[in-house]
């Protein structure tokens, strides 16, 4: 019950912060906000304040933001659709971003707390090939077959990309100057090539180091979603790899209970850690041009835009429509996989 309550609140805070961000854009551009929702569902408690109802609704999951001629042509002139091109692009364009804004106020606190896991060799095993190469402890890793890197988790997320790949091209700065050489990778018990690195201990940093940190922090989750698209795309991964909300659960809950062990400190840490990683995600997810997806609107409105010329309403709403029946079958397929995989294997 534990972890279900807390796959919730991470959920939701997410959901509506991404939701605060279409809010506050449309109040900005005078689109008339009908109804601000916590949850989904039937109202279980609201209140009318000016124009806008605030509403509590009965499922705990996320939330909503209901503009005023958001899927109709509808001519109030403080209807969505009657806004410039610009300002309706801002509106939609604000609940990813604020999810990033999330994210990064999320690492801010994370990294100031714990600090930063620059990407700074630490103990190198003396039968690695890193060692073989030359690398020393103390050396800080730039580059990763040409990939500039920034996180020592960077690192861990290439090893386990290219776990079947020995040879690497590593490049890497001491005292002040960079070299480049080529490490062979020696295979561990499991089967697959590592570089035989440790990290060091998570280092503390100034106000700058910790912006820094906290922006490499987002840049690093939005990497590894795209990577993780990529894949999915070109058949690395499939789609028994996604997780849905059930997913989501489990893994929250594993998450709390490896980390209680450690002491509540952990947990909270930990559990930053994953909701960082769940609002970049959703971040991105909603940027991506899909019918039904914030990307997807956006393609309409910069259409509009090259073309000087809106695309009907209905036309897009049956795009839209389609687009959003496909996304639930995916989810449908996703939840499955989730039950399979907690319960049956």
């Amino acid at each position: 019950m534990l972890k279900i309550i807390l796959a919730i609140v991470l959920f939701s805070v997410i959901v509506i912060f991404h939701e605060l961000g279409h809010f506050l854009f449309a109040k900005k551009n005078g689109i008339c906000v009908e109804e601000f929702a916590i949850g989904i569902g039937p109202t279980i408690f609201g209140k009318q304040i000016g124009e806008t109802k605030y509403s509590i609704k009965c499922l705990p999951f996320g939330g909503c933001c209901v503009m005023l001629g958001e899927d109709d042509d509808c001519k109030d002139p403080r209807a969505f659709g009657s806004q410039s091109a610009l300002a309706r692009f801002s509106v939609i364009f604000a609940g990813p971003f604020f999810n990033f804004i999330l994210a990064f106020v999320l690492a801010l606190f994370v990294i100031g707390f714990s600090g930063a896991d620059p990407a700074v060799a630490g103990e190198i095993s003396a039968d690695s090939g890193a060692y073989e190469a030359g690398l020393h402890e103390g050396d800080r890793i730039v580059k990763l077959d040409g990939s500039r890197i920034y996180n020592f988790r960077e690192i861990s997320l290439f090893n386990y990309l290219h776990k079947d790949k020995a040879d690497v091209e590593v490049t890497y700065e001491r005292d002040g100057k960079q070299k480049t050489v080529t490490v062979t990778r020696k295979k561990t018990e499991a089967g697959t090539y590592a570089f035989g690195i440790s990290m060091t201990e998570d280092t503390k940093e100034g106000i700058i180091g910790t912006l820094k940190y906290s922006i490499l922090e987002v840049r690093y989750q939005i990497k590894s979603t795209f990577l993780s698209l990529k894949y999915l795309i070109t058949g690395r991964f499939k789609l028994n790899d996604l997780s849905g909300p059930v997913g989501i659960v489990n893994m929250i809950g594993n998450t709390y209970e490896q980390s209680i062990v450690y002491g509540i400190k952990t947990v909270v840490l930990s559990l930053l850690n994953f909701a960082i990683m769940l609002s970049a995600n959703l971040g991105v997810m909603n940027l991506l041009p899909l019918p039904a997806l914030d990307g997807g609107r956006l393609v309409f409105i910069i259409l509009e835009m090259i073309r000087r010329k809106k695309v009907s309403p209905e036309k897009e709403g049956m795009v839209h429509f389609a687009g959003l029946v496909l996304l639930m079958a995916l989810m449908v397929i996703v939840m499955a996989n989730d039950i399979k995989n907690i319960f049956f294997i």
